[in-house]
C-alpha cells in the first residue's frame, strides 16, 4: 500500500495496540512513516534492534533479592518503565535480521505484551518492520508463531507521494525535478546486481545532503555515485547542466518572462522551480500570472504543473485565470 494509506493503517494499529509488521524494500522509508506517526502524536518513540541482541537480553538480568531469598530479574534499561503512563512506540526495527532465537525471546512480548516479569506499559503500542527475504540482507525466515503475532502490511513506494514528501522536506529542486523527469530513477535497487550503491528515497536524501555540503564541484560526481549508484549519478550531474539554462522564476511569476523553453529537462526543473516558488510566497497576482503562462506550456507541463501546485495546497481556484485553464485542459483532466 501507499505511504499515505499505510501512514492512515498504522496509526489505527497503533492506537487499537495492535502488534504490526511493515514489510518493504531497503530505503523506502519504513521507519521514517514510523518515526513520523510517533512525532505527530506526540508519542515517546522506543527504537529496539533485535539483531543487536542475545536472547537473554530482552529477559533481563537475575539478581539475589536477600529478603525472600529469591532471584528478581531486572529489566533492561532500554524498555519502557511498566508503571509509565506515556503513550509511545516500541519499534522492533529489522526484526528479521535477528537470530531465529532472538525472534523467539520476542513472542511474548509482542503477543502478551510482556516477557518474564515484564509489562509493556498499557499506552504502548509495538509496531516492527523488516524487508523481504528475496532483497539478500541479512535476513532469518520469519517462524510461524512469530509471524502469526502480527497484522503484516506492506509498504508500496509511489513517486507521486514521494514528490509531495520532497517537497514538503524542501528537497533539492534538482533532485525533484530530475527524478519528475525520469521517475524510474527514484529506486533503483536490483538484489541480483553486484553495484554497492543504489538509488532509494534514502539514498537520495543523502544526495539533497551532498549538494549542500562544502564538497568541491569536481568531487560531486563520484560522491554521488557512491549514494545512488554510478548511473543514476551521471544521468542527474548530465542534467544539472542542462537545467543551468533556467529563465528567471521571478520573473515569470512577475510576468516579466513568458519565454517558454523547448527543452524538456529544463522544462521538469521549471515546474519544480515554480511550485516551490509558490509554497513559499503566493499571491493571487503570482497565481494568476502562473494560470496564463501555463497555457503556453506543453500541455503534460501544465497539466502536472497545476496539480502539484494543488498537491501542494496553493490557492489557484479563485484567479480569474482558473476557467480558462480548465477548459484548454478539460480534455486532460477529466
Amino acid at each position: 500500500m501507499k505511504a499515505s494509506i499505510l501512514k492512515k493503517s498504522l496509526i489505527s494499529m497503533i492506537d487499537s495496540k495492535i502488534p504490526v509488521f511493515v514489510w518493504g524494500n531497503p530505503g523506502v522509508g519504513k521507519s521514517s512513516i514510523i518515526k513520523q506517526i510517533a512525532n505527530d502524536k506526540n508519542m515517546e518513540f522506543i527504537d529496539l534492534r533485535l539483531s543487536l541482541l542475545d536472547p537473554t537480553d530482552l529477559r533481563g538480568i537475575p539478581f539475589f533479592d536477600s529478603a525472600n531469598k529469591s532471584a528478581i530479574w531486572a529489566k533492561p534499561e532500554f524498555l519502557p518503565n511498566s508503571n509509565s503512563q506515556a503513550f509511545g512506540i516500541l519499534f522492533l526495527d529489522e526484526i528479521n535480521s535477528a537470530p531465529p532465537t532472538v525472534q523467539a525471546a520476542a513472542y511474548q512480548l509482542i503477543l502478551d505484551r510482556k516477557i518474564g516479569e515484564y509489562t509493556l506499559p498499557m499506552n504502548y503500542a509495538i509496531v516492527a518492520a523488516g524487508n523481504y527475504e528475496s532483497d539478500r540482507g541479512v535476513t532469518y525466515r520469519m517462524p510461524t508463531p512469530l509471524a502469526n503475532r502480527f497484522v503484516h502490511l506492506d509498504f508500496e513506494l509511489d513517486f507521486e507521494e514521494w514528490k509531495s514528501w520532497a517537497y514538503e522536506s524542501k528537497i533539492d529542486t534538482r533532485i525533484i525535478s530530475f527524478l519528475s523527469y525520469k521517475p524510474q530513477n527514484l529506486f533503483t535497487f536490483d538484489a541480483k546486481a553486484k553495484e554497492k550503491s543504489f538509488a532509494t528515497p534514502r539514498s537520495w536524501s543523502f544526495v539533497n545532503d551532498i549538494l549542500n555540503s562544502n564538497l568541491q564541484i569536481e568531487f560531486l560526481k563520484d560522491v554521488i555515485s557512491g549514494a545512488v549508484g554510478k548511473d543514476s549519478s551521471d544521468e542527474f550531474m548530465n542534467f544539472c547542466k542542462v537545467i543551468d539554462k533556467l529563465p528567471n522564476i521571478q520573473e515569470i511569476l512577475e510576468a516579466i518572462n513568458t519565454e517558454v523553453p523547448t527543452n524538456n529537462s529544463v522544462l521538469y526543473a521549471l515546474c519544480t522551480g515554480i511550485v516551490y516558488a509558490l509554497k513559499e510566497n503566493s499571491s493571487i497576482e503570482k497565481v494568476t500570472n502562473i494560470l496564463n503562462y501555463s497555457l503556453n506550456l506543453p500541455n503534460e507541463f501544465s497539466v502536472m504543473l497545476i496539480r502539484d501546485l494543488q498537491k501542494e495546497g496553493v490557492e489557484i481556484e479563485s484567479s480569474v485565470s482558473w476557467k480558462s485553464w480548465v477548459n484548454a485542459n478539460k480534455f486532460l483532466i477529466g
